[in-house]
């Protein structure tokens, strides 16, 4: 397994792609999904500075995951984009990839990282409360093809 934080010809297309087919299968979730990934993600790749990184996760040269840091405003960073192929799952690789941004994070003088998450996704809820993330907002609306509540957690950083 590699980890790189350097993007590559396909990464945008491929982690887009990865996103959209795992959590429709998982979660029920449709296209629409997809397009709320590809956006940001592009734009990332367009202009992402010295304040944001991107980690990707290959396993035999193939793209299985993802997590990334983005620059929210000057004290704020958003977690974005963590993802694992299900073969990668319950590894601590979720957990070493929180680790690594949130060091990120601290490195860059940030003060706050959040990130936005769904209720229903239990598993990354539990993973982001062990390492002191907190709720700091609730919505519950019609998204991506199902009622969700989506979740703001706050980590001081």
């Amino acid at each position: 397994m590699n980890i790189r934080n350097n993007l590559k010809p396909g990464d945008i297309g491929y982690l887009t792609y990865l996103h959209g087919i795992l959590y429709a299968r998982e979660c029920g979730w449709d296209y629409t999904f997809e397009a709320y990934v590809a956006g940001p993600l592009a734009e990332f790749a367009r202009s992402h500075n010295d304040r944001e990184r991107i980690w990707i996760v290959e396993k035999d040269k193939i793209v299985t995951g993802s997590m990334a840091v983005v620059e929210a405003g000057k004290d704020e960073a958003q977690l974005r984009w963590l993802l694992l192929h299900p073969d990668l799952r319950g590894r601590g690789m979720g957990r070493f990839l929180m680790e690594q941004a949130i060091a990120f994070c601290r490195d860059r003088n940030y003060q706050i990282a959040f990130l936005w998450t769904v209720g229903s996704l239990t598993a990354a809820a539990r993973l982001y409360q062990s390492l002191g993330f907190r709720v700091t907002e609730e919505k519950t609306r019609m998204l991506w093809g199902a009622l969700l509540t989506e979740q703001r957690c706050d980590l001081k950083l």
